[in-house]
């Protein structure tokens, strides 16, 4: 099993070849989206440069779960109902949501995903 660090390092580089940003910009705090630039076409190339760089299998919906995000079962203007949220942690117990808990308008999900809750989803693949 790759250290922490390690994996801190192949997520750092999947996701400067996938943005265009610099190494320095790729911290633990940053955030896909706010801080990094990442757009929904990135998602692809980062989940596809994510699978090369540790040999492993993503599926989609376990780091980006539209189907929770767009359902009309979860979601009540505009935000995660109460079994959204639930959901939503379920399917990723790697992310840290207790920002997004306290007002979660589904446009602010993006703005979420951290690297150090991508370092925490590989570490949870158990490599």
């Amino acid at each position: 099993m790759p250290s922490r660090e390690e994996i801190f390092q192949k997520v750092q580089g999947a996701l400067v070849d996938a943005l265009g940003v610099e190494d320095d910009e790729v911290t633990e705090s940053a955030t896909l989206v706010g801080d990094l630039g990442a757009e929904s076409i990135d998602f692809l190339d980062i989940v596809f440069r994510l699978e090369k760089a540790f040999g492993i299998e993503i599926p989609r919906s376990e780091l980006f779960p539209e189907d929770i995000l767009t359902s009309a079962d979860f979601v009540a203007d505009g935000k995660l109902t109460p079994e959204g949220v639930a959901a939503l942690k379920a399917r990723m117990p790697f992310a840290d949501l207790s920002k997004f808990e306290t007002n979660p308008e589904v446009q602010e999900f993006g703005n979420l995903l951290s690297v150090a809750d991508m370092v925490r989803y590989i570490e949870s693949k158990n490599l």
